[in-house]
């Protein structure tokens, strides 16, 4: 059931997709991933956007984002993704800025390899989980993961990608 055929992008919607450290794929192969999960993303939620809008995606290492989790989360430790939302919605419409999803190169290959699945559907489900926090998604509390958990299986499921959650422990976020 693999690549199923991708909703489009919302029509002006920009993806800034940028490689600041570790040995991710090809920037092009970054992009083309995460347009299929957004796209899948908001699509499956029916998450509104103002036409126009942003969201940046930073590729980078477990150092680099164990400063950014010590600085914004007071953790200090590396984590696979963290979110930092952008505007302010009006209406429960998002945008202009979405806001920026930072992976950690390191965290997110060697969880793939623990959970023994395809580096390119964790770093997809990390993108969809990343961008439901810019949504205001959270999984602070059982009632909050469930659901969160839920529109995740179900955006992944939508371009093909097993149940992330299925006899494993949350991992996002670094859980």
């Amino acid at each position: 059931m693999k690549d199923p055929v991708p909703d489009p992008l919302p029509e002006g919607l920009h993806i800034d997709v940028s490689v600041e450290a570790g040995d991710w794929l090809a920037e092009e192969q970054l992009t083309e991933l995460a347009d299929k999960a957004i796209a899948a993303a908001l699509s499956a939620v029916e998450l509104d956007v103002v036409p126009g809008s942003e969201v940046s995606l930073l590729f980078t290492d477990d150092e680099s984002i164990r400063v950014l989790n010590h600085k914004w989360r007071d953790k200090d430790k590396a984590t696979n993704v963290l979110s930092f939302p952008g505007s302010t919605p009006q209406e429960d419409v998002y945008g202009p800025l979405l806001g920026d999803i930072v992976f950690a190169y390191e965290t997110v290959r060697r969880e793939a390899r623990e959970l023994g699945i395809e580096f390119s559907d964790h770093l997809t489900h990390l993108t969809v989980h990343g961008l439901l926090h810019l949504f205001d998604y959270d999984h602070q509390d059982d009632d909050e993961a469930e659901l969160m958990e839920s529109l995740e299986r179900t955006i992944l499921a939508s371009i093909g990608i097993d149940d992330p959650y299925s006899d494993r422990p949350l991992v996002a976020d670094g859980e």
